[in-house]
Parts: C-alpha cells; structure tokens; sequence
C-alpha cells in the first residue's frame, strides 16, 4: 500500500469519526462543517483511482441519498431519549455530517471521472 493510499484512508477515517462525534453531540458549528467539507475533498482527490471510480460513485450516490432521504424519517424517533440527548436528533446529526462529508468526495470523484472520459 502506497504513501498517499495510507493517507488517504486516514483521512478518511478521520472524516467519519468526526461526522459520528458531530452527529452524536449534536455539534453545528461552521468551523467542523467546513473541516468536513475539506476533509470529504481530500478523499475525493487522495482515495479514488480510475478504477474504483465507478464503484465509489454508486457507493457515494447512495450514502448521500440515504442520508438526505433517512433524516426525514428518523425524525420520527425523535421522542426517544439517552440522558438529554434524543436518538432522532443524534442520527440525523450522524446522517447530515455524513452527508456533508460525502458529497465533496462524490463530486470530486465524478469531475475526474468525466474528464477521463473526456481525454479517451
């Protein structure tokens, strides 16, 4: 495994720890939505070779339409509580910090995809 794949799964992983801590405690601050976006750019740019492209491209289509589609309907367990947190709130958390930082990866993943194709 190369240099860059280690890094790249790294930051990867670091990405989804910090969307679970976020999502979990409810943190809405700009300064970790904007370190997930940049994060989510990173793997974009760092993770995906020509040929896992494709893969990670449905991968990605349906982890950001599960999140978008699963906040509205976790909603509903938003009266279950742990201590002062609600579970509806905790996992909508986890699926939009999710969503923020997968969407840059799957359209980073997609321009360079399109470009190769454009080059062939």
């Amino acid at each position: 495994m190369k240099l860059r794949d280690k890094i790249g799964a790294w930051i990867f992983l670091l990405g989804v720890v910090l969307a679970v801590i976020s999502g979990i405690f409810t943190v809405s601050n700009s300064i970790v939505f904007a370190l997930l976006v940049l994060v989510g750019i990173l793997v974009g740019f760092l993770n995906v070779t020509g040929k896992e492209s494709s893969k990670f491209l449905l991968a990605g289509a349906v982890l950001v339409i599960v999140s978008y589609m699963g906040q509205s309907a976790i909603s509903a367990f938003s009266t279950i509580t742990i201590g002062p947190l609600t579970i509806g709130t905790m996992i909508t958390g986890i699926l939009n910090a999710l969503l923020i930082l997968s969407v840059p990866a799957v359209i980073i993943v997609a321009l360079k995809s399109i470009v190769n194709i454009a080059k062939n």
